[in-house]
This record gives structure tokens, C-alpha cells and sequence, in this order.
């Protein structure tokens, strides 16, 4: 256990390095929250670095409309409870305001409209940095990424215009107009965030503990049913005790059986699992090998 602690140290140190360093190069930076455990590390991390004063930053929530009413409640609760300013953006606007198509099929995605929402957040706030929960063992597309990510006027991503990060230090100028990325947890896998969540007793939503929930087996996964999916007469129901291993959106994030009432419990599942988060869950992301990558050089985050 000493040399978890002691890892989780390191980990630790450099992400408030990270998130100093945002503070100390960029002018208006701002801190993505989804209201998930990574963004809920990153606001731990945060206090850590800046408290006894405000943060240098506000949080940013975009608000696809599909989110699940946990990860709301808890948004506004932890916001509440340190009294920071919450900036939220919202696809729904963004869709009648550019006439944008959303996604069809039956389990419709809203990530990628995501973006429109960003980056008019970022324009209407004149924010110059980012700073988001990303991690490398996410998903191939993000394992590509350097802590400080430049996005071009247009919030594009260049996988192959990726600035070397020698010895810990940080580049944040960058030209008129852009603005990057900044990935605090970068280096943390999802295993280090759970032990992370268990060192500090960080309060989490309940979606990410077993509960039962009523859902619809789809290609061998169990998706919610909800205001925005119905089952068919065609479709298998049932009720399972599932927990969620990343908050995505109700239409596009699948749960996972599991007993784990505990973050002891959920650490113990994630050492014997060999499928990412991602990977087990999320709809979206299985379109095509490339998903994530293409939605990030649009501008997605």
C-alpha cells in the first residue's frame, strides 16, 4: 500500500504542477467539468493547488440534454459546496441555433455536437486554455495527446503538430486565435483514479456504485432505459444490478453488472478487468476504430 501511496504522490504533484503552470501561462483558462469521477479528481486536485483562494479558473459543463440526472444533481451540489463559478453550454441551443442533424439509430450520440457548444463557450468567454480529465489509457485517439494540446482557430486537432514536453516543461504560447488542451491526469490510468478517490474519501454520484436499473440488452450490453430510449416489443428487458464506469450520455453509455458497493469493491473489479472504460461502455466510440480521433479534429475535446 506505501508504494501505491507514494505513487499516487507523484501523480499527485504533477498534476498541481500542471494545473499551476495553466494558471501561471494563460490569461483565461477554464476547467471542463462533466460531472464524472475524472472531472471530480481534477476539482480535488484543484482545491489542492489554489485553496485558500478562488480558483483562477470557472468550472465549464456542456450540457448535451442527455446527460443522466445523477451527474447533474452532483454538478450542481459540488459547485455549490465550493462556491466556484459554473459556466454551462448547451447542445440543445447549439442544434437550433446552427440547424445542426443530430445522430440517427436507435441509441443517438450527442458527442459529437458537443463541439459547437465548446468552442462557442470558448469564443464568448475568450478562454485561452482548457483543462480536462483525459487520460492516456482511454482510448488510443487521447494516448496521442501532450499535456498541453494546441487546438487551431477553428479548435481543430493536428495529431501530427504536437509540441515535444522535455524534462516537465510546458509550452503555452501559442498564436492569436488558438487556444490548447491542458490533461492534468494525462499519465493516471483509471485504476490511479479510483485509488486516488479512495486515499481522499472523494465523493462521487451514485451511478458509479451497483444499483438496479432497468435495461435494455443490446449486442451484449445493458443500456438504461430512460425518457430518451423505450424498449421495443422486440427488445429483452431486464432489471440487473449494474454501476457505471464512465458518465457519458443516457443514449450512449452502457452499464456493466456489478455487486461493488464500495470503491474498494470497484478497484478489486478494475485489476481482474481487461476492456477500458471506454471500450466495455461506450456506444459511440465503437463506430469505428478512428471515432474519437475524428471527433478531435473537429474540435471535440
Amino acid at each position: 500500500m506505501s508504494n501505491t501511496i507514494n505513487y499516487l504522490n507523484q501523480l499527485e504533484d504533477e498534476a498541481i504542477y500542471i494545473l499551476r503552470e495553466t494558471a501561471a501561462q494563460f490569461e483565461k483558462p477554464a476547467l471542463l467539468f462533466s460531472g464524472g469521477k475524472d472531472s471530480i479528481v481534477l476539482v480535488h486536485l484543484a482545491l489542492k493547488a489554489f485553496r485558500p483562494g478562488k480558483f483562477p479558473f470557472p468550472l465549464v459543463h456542456i450540457d448535451t440534454g442527455h446527460n443522466f440526472p445523477e451527474a447533474i444533481a452532483f454538478r450542481d451540489y459540488l459547485v455549490n459546496k465550493i462556491g466556484e463559478k459554473l459556466i454551462v453550454g448547451s447542445v440543445e441551443e447549439s442544434i437550433k441555433k446552427y440547424n445542426l442533424k443530430e445522430t440517427q439509430g436507435r441509441f443517438p450520440s450527442r458527442n459529437a455536437l458537443q463541439t459547437y457548444a465548446l468552442l462557442d463557450v470558448i469564443q464568448e468567454n475568450e478562454f485561452d486554455a482548457c483543462i480536462g480529465g483525459a487520460r492516456r489509457d482511454e482510448e488510443k485517439a487521447r494516448a496521442k495527446e501532450r499535456i498541453f494540446s494546441v487546438r487551431d482557430d477553428f479548435g481543430q486537432w493536428d495529431p501530427k503538430l504536437q509540441r515535444p514536453e522535455l524534462w516537465d516543461i510546458l509550452n503555452g504560447k501559442v498564436q492569436k486565435g488558438h487556444n490548447v488542451r491542458v490533461f492534468p491526469i494525462s499519465n493516471w490510468t483509471e485504476l490511479d483514479v479510483w485509488n486516488y478517490i479512495q486515499k481522499y474519501n472523494i465523493e462521487l454520484p451514485s451511478l458509479y456504485f451497483t444499483h438496479e436499473r432497468e435495461c435494455i440488452l443490446h449486442q451484449d450490453k445493458l443500456v438504461a432505459t430512460s425518457e430518451f430510449i423505450q424498449p421495443l416489443t422486440t427488445d429483452t428487458v431486464v432489471v440487473e444490478k449494474v454501476r457505471y464506469r464512465t458518465v457519458g450520455d443516457m443514449t450512449c453509455t452502457a452499464a456493466v453488472p456489478s455487486e461493488a458497493d464500495s470503491v474498494q469493491d470497484i478497484i478489486d473489479e478494475i485489476i481482474q478487468t481487461r476492456i477500458s472504460e471506454r471500450g466495455q461502455t461506450r456506444l459511440d466510440d465503437q463506430l469505428s476504430e478512428a471515432a474519437m480521433e475524428d471527433r478531435k479534429k473537429q474540435g471535440y475535446f
